[in-house]
């Protein structure tokens, strides 16, 4: 498994670092307290090409590898996590569409994809139906030309300024998840209703929407995949949804050991910097071992994915792994903080709520621990 970086995108990987920390950073903090969203900054991200990443060269996009894909949304997440899945929610709609869509909307969808005006998303989870994606309830009947759907989506990331979405939908009655089909919808159209959701905990200048669709037309050259292969596409774009995640987790928590570490070599208490004391060194110690490790089962993930073969097993064990230790690391960046990390004046306090919902969406810590055993007990080699 070759892990090597080509220099041509390490060039890229400098280039978002540099942008994200002097353009993206202030931003982000503006987009948290006043709870607006970072798709002010879409026209800038499309212009340097970060909307279409994970696009083909032939149709306008950069092609970039899973690798470097990964550290780019690392470094987009040191400086702004909600743009961060912002980038990463709209990558993996492009690659459900390039697997599953038929040639010639693939060929049209990819492309407009990678053009302005085009954010996307995934639109899977119900009320009802959120680890469980084979409960949703949501409706595609028939018509003429095509199906109309009816139901609605809720925590819809990128929902309120997207236009395209992947949408998983009822199409038969059997009552089973073979019912399930994946529709690609252009929300561009009057029957679909949107609705903020506001109050969260962190990543609060990402978008996140309940939708209506009842009405909502899909032509039929938009189904993706056949009928019934809904749940096996959500299932498909989730695990490669879930290595951006966890290099979403990975670049929160390197921000939070840069302020750990800058705050106690800074900080003096009994005549001396705190970074001299053992207690402080031993959570910068488990902190790093923590970042290097994520970041190496992230790699993994996304070579095995890169070079087409199984990770679903993989990129579980790096979500779950990188959420749940970014966690850790905002805690302690907090706990060293002290008094000053309890108030939104200092980044870590940010940090510590953004931190929070990265074991939560594309599939609980819980969940993971579901897929990695599984995958285990199916005794597949490796």
């Amino acid at each position: 498994m070759n892990t090597t970086i080509s220099d041509d995108h390490r060039v890229l990987i400098e280039t978002v670092r540099n942008y994200a920390r002097k353009e993206l950073l202030p931003l982000d903090a503006k987009w948290d307290k006043a709870e607006t969203s970072c798709c002010e900054q879409l026209d800038q991200l499309y212009e340097m090409g970060l909307m279409a990443l994970r696009v083909p060269e032939e149709q306008g996009g950069l092609a970039c590898p899973m690798l470097a894909y990964a550290h780019i949304l690392r470094e987009l997440a040191y400086a702004s996590p909600s743009v961060a899945v912002m980038v990463s929610v709209h990558s993996m709609v492009c690659e459900a569409i390039k697997m599953f869509a038929a040639p010639a909307v693939r060929e049209e969808t990819l492309h407009t994809l990678a053009t302005p005006g085009n954010l996307s998303a995934f639109a899977v989870s119900e009320a009802d139906a959120g680890s469980d994606p084979s409960a949703a309830k949501t409706r595609a009947a028939p018509v003429p030309g095509g199906w109309k759907l009816t139901g609605s989506k809720f925590w819809v990331s990128n929902g309120m300024a997207g236009r395209w979405f992947v949408v998983l939908a009822r199409s038969g009655t059997r009552g089973t998840h073979k019912d399930l089909s994946m529709f690609l919808l252009d929300a561009c159209q009057d029957t679909v209703e949107r609705r903020p959701i506001h109050g969260k905990m962190g990543i609060r200048g990402s978008e996140t929407a309940e939708m209506s669709l009842d009405g909502a037309f899909v032509p039929t050259e938009n189904l993706l995949g056949r009928p019934g292969d809904g749940l096996k596409i959500a299932l498909s774009a989730l695990d490669g949804g879930r290595i951006g995640i966890a290099s979403q987790a990975v670049g929160i928590g390197q921000a939070a050991m840069d302020l750990m570490v800058a705050y106690a070599k800074e900080r003096r208490q009994f005549n001396r910097p705190i970074a001299d004391f053992q207690a402080i060194q031993w959570m910068i110690a488990d902190s790093q071992a923590e970042l290097d490790a994520s970041q190496l089962l992230i790699d993994r993930a996304a070579m095995l994915k890169e070079e087409r073969h199984p990770f679903t097993r993989e990129a579980a064990i790096a979500k779950l792994f990188a959420t749940e230790a970014v966690n850790r690391i905002v805690y302690r960046a907090v706990q060293v903080h002290g008094g000053s990390g309890y108030v939104n004046e200092c980044r870590v306090e940010q940090l510590y709520r953004d931190a929070r919902v990265t074991t939560i969406y594309e599939g609980t810590s819980e969940i993971q621990r579901h897929v990695i055993a599984r995958e285990v007990l199916k005794g597949s080699p490796r």
